[in-house]
Order: structure tokens, then sequence, then C-alpha cells
């Protein structure tokens, strides 16, 4: 068929979001994540995922104060920072890649690890108090866990866990959900770069006021 498809971005987004309103079960959530759920179903067109999110009280808060006062959003791949609309974030929040420290391929070397979590150690400093989104890489999000036991000052002001993959994700995930960092993840093996930044946008447009 050809010819009779819908063509107004503006229609086309809002019947995106009416149909993934519809499909999508929120009723096991919290009234607070069903923007953030809603966007992510959104970002890949499932809605069962809403029954594997989950967040640890006061994470939107978290998230939106985070915004609010101007906190870094630290990424795990310029693919996550990507997918975050930068017209929704206040112009002093500033995007950062873990990966575009140019130490990150020494670090990595050196510590025989992979050069996600070399880029968690190399952004250390500006992890206080940030939104850390990891949308692709599990070994970010252990080195993340790690240091944040072993240096309190870096503790993130909220962990967004959407990596995906067969190794170390869900468990990658799981660590998080049983740390005390405040978070927002979906469990299990699904994930990747375009749910991090859908949670990143919902957050961001919850600050402004707009679903």
């Amino acid at each position: 068929m050809t010819g009779a498809w819908l063509k107004d971005p503006d229609a086309i987004y809002r019947l995106s979001f009416e149909r993934a309103r519809a499909a999508t079960d929120l009723s096991r959530l919290p009234a607070d994540l069903h923007d953030v759920a809603l966007r992510l179903v959104h970002a890949c067109a499932r809605p069962e995922i809403a029954g594997d999110i989950a967040a640890s009280a006061g994470a939107i808060a978290a998230g939106i104060d985070a915004i609010r006062r101007g906190a870094p959003i630290i990424v795990d791949s310029r693919m996550t920072g990507a997918g975050i609309t930068r017209a929704f974030l206040p112009p002093s929040v500033e995007v950062v890649c873990i990966l575009d420290d140019s130490s990150v391929g020494e670090r990595a070397k050196k510590d025989a690890t992979t050069r996600s979590a070399a880029g968690i150690d190399a952004c250390a400093e500006r992890l206080g108090g940030s939104i850390v989104a990891v949308g692709n890489a599990p070994t970010a999000l252990f080195r993340l866990l790690e240091l944040a036991r072993e240096r309190p000052s870096v503790r993130p002001a909220l962990v967004l866990g959407f990596p995906v993959g067969f190794v170390g994700a869900a468990e990658s995930k799981d660590a998080l959900i049983a740390s005390d960092l405040p978070f927002i993840a979906l469990k299990g093996a699904f994930g990747g770069s375009a749910l991090a930044s859908a949670a990143v946008n919902a957050l961001a447009l919850s600050l402004r006021g707009r679903a």
C-alpha cells in the first residue's frame, strides 16, 4: 500500500503515544513512573516491557531535581547521547560520553578491561550528583557500582540501567537493583541506547511539565 500512509509528524506523534498508552498495562507501576514507562514502550514498541521496569523510591524526583540543578548526564555511548533531545534539557545541562576522554584507550589496556569500564573511571570526578544513563555496556554499569562502593563521593543522583545483551546485561541490572543507588532499570537482557535516552527525555519533559 502506498499513498495512504500518515505523513503529518504531529499526528504520527500523538497517535503513536495514544496506541502505546492503550496497549500498555501500567497498573503495577506507581503513578510517577507512568510517563517514563510510556516513553520506554514508545521507544521500542514493546508494551510487555512495562512488567520488567523497576525503580527505587523517589527515583523520578531525584532525576528531575538533578536536571533542574544542571547536573551532567553521563552516557555510556554516543548512541545513547544521540538519542537525548537537547531541546528538552535546560541549557546548563551537559551530556558527557564516557568514551570521549582521551585516556580511555590507555586506561583500558592498563587495567585489562573494556573501554566502557575504563570510561567510568576516566570521568569519575563528574559522577557525583550526575545522572548516569547506561544503554549498551554492562561493564560500565558494573564498574560504576564498584566505584560508588569504593568512593562515596562519586555517587550519582540517579542511574538509568538499560544495558542490552547476552553477557552481563541482566546481571548488571540485578546488581544495580540490589544496590543502594537511586535507579530506574529494565530487568533482563533486553535494553539498548534508545531506551536509556528515552528515560532521560521523559525526565526532562517531566521537569517541563509535559508527558
